[in-house]
């Protein structure tokens, strides 16, 4: 029995994962902040301002703010080195005045790479309208493009760029953790199941009656005057089972299919076939003997080819099959993943499919 326990126990640790990766704390999460400003320095690739009005009246403002008055020559601006751009950041919990921030920079007009160009001093606003940091920076795209007369090359995006510690923390977020009486965990996937097992892991740890479980999604924790952030960091590292539903997501974009551990199918019968058709042309060229009186002509060549899929046999799955056997019969039945995607939808149709079935 013993021997038994020491082998199973590897399997056992292995499906357990700690709080901290299916769990957040309430409270604790990161705040979108976003601002328009201007990227100057392009060569040539910014917008054109003579249809981007936006960056004509961005470029005239920040000229007049800095001395420079160009209001009466407004419609004779003519430069291609500014770009108008939108500035996006996460502002994380705790983040203190001083701290750096990663930014993102899009191309707002009509500008075609931003390869070069510095972004100007823009605020960044929370969704209050608060200015919570200040970005500058030169950009950086990772992009690569060259065009010519009669062709051109990209890789990657040149109108998107990140600028790495591109902002300061101007204010930080109030929001005070210490002296809090209760705090709630909040799983990253909602299931009953998993809520009472953690619930149930943390009260051996911290003590009976020091969480409970009060819907799919949320634990509620009691701290009973203890040091909020050593009885949190004494969670965080409980390993607990996850629960997991029996599903089947489907990508018809992709062709991408993800089937869970738990899904089960009842005793059903697949046949799968097309017919397929194929017509290939290859137009051979009949070129006349030297000295004669004929002309080359283009002699057409078809080809057809009919695919009945007669190799392809109705093929029986037994009840309650686990997913493992599911993918080798579906794969013995020479079943590819557009197939596979109708196949799983008239499964469930037919009722044989223990699972739910999302389409994406």
């Amino acid at each position: 029995m013993i021997l038994f326990l020491a082998l199973l126990w590897p399997a056992l640790a292995a499906a357990q994962v700690r709080i901290k990766d299916i769990a957040d704390i309430e409270g604790i999460r990161d705040n979108q902040l976003v601002g328009y400003g201007l990227v100057v320095g392009l060569p040539g690739t910014g917008d054109r301002l003579r249809s981007a009005v936006f960056t004509r009246q961005s470029l005239v403002g920040m000229l007049e703010r800095l001395g420079v008055n160009t209001r009466d020559q407004e419609t004779k601006l003519d430069t291609r080195n500014v770009a108008a751009v939108m500035v996006t950041a996460n502002l994380p919990a705790f983040a203190r005045p001083g701290s750096r921030l990663d930014i993102a920079v899009s191309s707002l007009g009509d500008a075609t790479n931003l390869t070069g160009g510095t972004l100007l001093v823009t605020p960044l606003l929370g969704a209050d309208g608060e200015v919570y940091a200040v970005a500058q920076g030169a950009v950086a795209t990772g992009a690569i493009a060259a065009r010519g007369q009669a062709s051109s090359v990209q890789r990657g995006v040149p109108t998107s760029a990140r600028i790495s510690s591109g902002a300061v923390v101007e204010r930080e977020l109030p929001f005070q953790l210490a002296g809090r009486d209760r705090i709630r965990l909040s799983l990253r996937n909602p299931d009953l199941t998993t809520a009472q097992r953690m619930a149930a892991a943390i009260n051996h740890v911290a003590g009976a009656g020091s969480a409970t479980a009060t819907d799919p999604r949320t634990v509620v924790l009691l701290a009973g005057g203890r040091d909020v952030a050593r009885l949190l960091t004494e969670i965080e590292g409980i390993r607990v089972e996850p629960d997991q539903a029996a599903k089947v997501v489907i990508e018809e974009a992709s062709g991408t299919i993800v089937m869970g551990a738990n899904v089960r199918v009842s005793t059903v019968a697949i046949a799968q076939g097309n017919l397929t058709i194929r017509v290939t042309e290859t137009p051979q060229v009949s070129q006349p003997a030297p000295l004669s009186s004929g002309q080359t002509a283009v002699v057409p060549r078809s080809g057809i080819e009919v695919d009945d899929a007669r190799d392809r046999r109705l093929g029986i799955l037994p009840r309650s099959v686990t997913l493992e056997e599911l993918v080798r019969g579906l794969n013995s039945l020479g079943v590819g993943p557009r197939d596979l995607i109708t196949i799983l939808q008239s499964v469930k149709a037919a009722g044989a499919l223990q699972a739910e079935l999302e389409v994406r």
